[in-house]
């Protein structure tokens, strides 16, 4: 078997309203899908972290510099590939969009291999620690209000959230550490005393303003705080876990084995979130979790993008071993956006309905059984979002 062609298909439309977190409002949903071909007739699918211009840089990395790398390869030969393309490249990045395009042909060829096989990729890598995961529901996005309107909105939302069935919720804070101590406020009354919420920074905080806003969540309950400083701040990530309570977490932006093991050997996080999308794919995602489970970090995956990275992450979270063992244990969750989502929710010819199994099961999810990644696009939906024809 050989690869025949390696595509990109970057999609995306209008969102029904102005939505943000801490670093910018985005007014579009943006996806990217990679798409690798055999000289077989068998597809694989995967997706690349980022958005909008990143996902448009990404494809020109994809098919104009991996592309070129692997046609005529064995797809079953992913490891092999993935350290000849990580090596020919590393001189132009050992992070970021390189290793971001790399992760959506890697996941591609792991749905290769699972259709190969005719097994799904939790089967490939050694069989379902469980099959079934709870989800948490992330919301509360930033809007361009000010902050009492902001509050209102958020207490209502995040009720919402806790009624549709999840597990767990989480917000986004980011308008400066004591209006973001309102906003989380906000939340805990809207969800109760006892319901767990997340608080996301996406790294908008001095150190000394993390402590503000981190000693408020302590009093507050929450379970973690994500990103509270830069992903370069290794120093402030120690610091707030040995000086807080609460969970200090974090890792999306932390790419391949290299980088998490500086992260991890610093014993800043309390909970790990690799985001296979962008580290680099499955592949480097299963060196990733290995790591963190010898430090004794729990990892939460961060998820972000379409259905593909949906499914691919469920496959992930079943073969996530216990840490560290016991009847009861703490268990993954599944991160999933509430905002609107039409590349999630309608790409797939067969939808996951992660919504309506919450409802059904209790906040639980299951994991596809369906060969490789479980999950199959629709071509006509792709071809009415793409913006990269």
């Amino acid at each position: 078997m050989k690869i025949t062609r390696v595509t990109s298909h970057v999609l995306q439309y209008d969102l029904p309203e102005l939505l943000g977190y801490s670093q910018q409002f985005y007014a579009k949903r943006s996806a990217h899908l990679v798409e690798v071909e055999t000289d077989e007739g068998i597809t694989g699918w995967g997706e690349c972290f980022g958005p909008g211009n990143v996902a448009l840089a990404n494809k020109t990395i994809v098919e104009k510099v991996i592309q070129p790398l692997i046609l005529g390869d064995d797809p079953l030969d992913r490891d092999v590939i993935w350290h000849k393309v990580y090596n020919l490249t590393r001189d132009h990045g050992q992070k970021g969009m390189p290793l971001q395009a790399l992760s959506g042909v890697d996941i591609a060829l792991w749905d290769i291999a699972g259709k190969v096989a005719g097994l799904p990729i939790h089967k490939l890598i050694g069989g379902a620690h469980r099959t079934e995961v709870g989800v948490y529901g992330y919301g509360m996005m930033l809007r361009p209000e000010d902050t009492a309107s902001l509050a209102a909105r958020f207490e209502d939302e995040a009720a919402a959230i806790r009624d549709m069935g999840f597990a767990a919720t989480k917000m986004k804070v980011g308008l400066g550490p004591r209006d973001d101590v309102k906003l989380a406020q906000a939340v805990r009354r809207g969800v109760g005393p006892d319901f767990p919420f997340m608080v996301d920074a996406n790294h908008c905080y001095t150190t000394s303003d993390a402590f503000y806003v981190g000693r408020a969540l302590e009093e507050l309950d929450a379970y973690w705080f994500e990103e509270p400083v830069a992903p370069e701040d290794l120093d402030g990530y120690r610091e707030l876990r040995a000086g807080l309570k609460v969970n200090i977490a974090g890792g999306e932006a932390e790419f391949n084995r290299w980088g998490w093991r500086a992260l991890l050997e610093n014993r800043g996080l309390d909970i790990a979130q690799p985001e296979v999308c962008a580290l680099g794919g499955i592949s480097e995602y299963l060196r990733v979790l290995a790591l963190a489970h010898a430090h004794f970090t729990p990892v939460a995956n961060h998820v972000w993008g379409s259905a593909i990275a949906v499914a691919t992450n469920l496959q992930l979270l079943a073969v996530m071993p216990p840490l560290p063992g016991g009847m009861h244990q703490w268990q993954p969750w599944l991160e999933f956006d509430t905002t609107d989502n039409k590349f999630r929710d309608q790409l797939l010819r067969e939808p996951l309905d992660i919504q309506g199994q919450i409802k059904r099961s209790g906040g639980k999810v299951a994991i596809p059984t369906g060969p490789g990644l479980g999950v199959e696009p629709d071509r006509d939906f792709i071809a009415a979002y793409r913006v990269d024809a």
